[in-house]
Parts: structure tokens; sequence; C-alpha cells
């Protein structure tokens, strides 16, 4: 049976993933309202989730455990793709794997290192300051990879979507927030509870 550690590990793996397969999905349409369909896909407002996943684990339980969340969910998003959202007979939808799962490597082991370097600062300095520097070398990275020597403005809808993944990243601090206090309340729940427990063994046997 799973410890509560390894659920929520395997748990974040899977929606790590998920989010991956839907941005990649997402990004190859673009929003057709208000003229933004030359600057802008619908993947850019799912793929931040992907950092507030990365850095809620990186402060639960620390640089590695971030870095193999990073790996698995790489691993899953890939494949879930590959199966699920890949036109193998357009090249584009291809290159977008490739593009999708190098930009998405070296962001998020980019945001792990920034965030253990900055987790000792006020709260929001870690995820706000990780978040921005991996979301703008994962939009680089991606567009340039998945569109580059194409009819697509790919320069342009980059850095709409970096904008948008900008303003997402600072929505993400208020799930961050709620969501690691709640988890460092069940830290110190179980603390409690053990504390009890070997208080209770000395009582009774010692």
């Amino acid at each position: 049976m799973l410890s509560n550690q390894n659920s929520l590990f395997y748990i974040s793996a899977f929606f790590m993933g998920l989010v991956i397969v839907l941005s990649n999905y997402l990004v190859q349409f673009p929003i057709k309202y208000f003229n933004l369909e030359e600057i802008l896909t619908y993947g850019a407002f799912s793929y931040p989730i992907a950092f507030l996943i990365t850095d809620l684990l990186n402060r639960r339980y620390g640089k590695e455990k971030a870095k193999q969340i990073v790996y698995l969910g790489f691993a899953l998003g890939i494949f879930l793709t590959l199966f699920f959202s890949t036109n193998y007979s357009n090249l584009i939808s291809i290159r977008i794997v490739f593009g999708s799962g190098i930009a998405f490597l070296v962001a998020q082991l980019i945001d792990v290192n920034i965030f253990d370097r900055l987790r000792k600062k006020k709260w929001f300095v870690a995820p706000l300051v990780s978040s921005l520097v991996g979301s703008a070398v994962d939009t680089f990275l991606f567009f340039s990879i998945s569109f580059y020597g194409t009819d697509i403005n790919w320069i342009t809808l980059s850095f709409g979507d970096l904008f948008v993944k900008i303003f997402v990243a600072l929505l993400m601090l208020i799930p961050f927030r709620i969501l690691i206090i709640y988890i460092k309340e069940i830290s110190s729940t179980k603390k409690k509870l053990m504390h009890s427990f070997f208080t209770f063994i000395r009582k009774k046997f010692c």
C-alpha cells in the first residue's frame, strides 16, 4: 500500500503529465477572439500549472524530490502526447512533441534550482521568480524548436504566450499560498501524532 508521501508524488506526476498533454494540444489552436489569433494560443493558460506542481513539491519535499517529479512528468507527458495528441502525418505536430519535451525539461530544472536558492526568502519570492524565469526559457525554446522555419509567426506568438504565462504565474501564487499552508498543516499534524504516539509508548513501557 502506498504511503501518503508516495501517493502525493504519483498523483502530482499524473497531473504534471496531464498538463503537458493538454498544453501540447491546446498550443495548436490560436485564440480567434479580439484579433488575438496572431499572438496567443490556448496552451498559454494551462502550462503554468506545471510550475505550480513543481514548486509545491519543492517547498514540501525539497530539490531532489522536485527533480524526480520533473523527470517522471516529462516521461509521462511525452508518452501521453505521442499516444493521444500527435498527428504523425504532420511534421509540425511531431516537432511540437520534441519542442515541448526539451523546453519542459530545461525550464523545469531551471525552475527547481532557482526555487531552491530562494526558498528562504519571503514565501512568494521563490515561486514567482522561478516561474517567471522558467516560463521565459520554456516559451522561447518551445516556439523556436516547434515552429522555426515554418509560415507560423512564432516570434509574435511566443511573446503573446509569455505575457499570458506571466499573468497566470501571478495568479498561481494564490493556490500556492493556500496549498502550502494546507501541506504544512498536514505535516504539523503528523508530527503531533508521532510525538503523542512515542510519548504514549514511553509512558507505557518505560
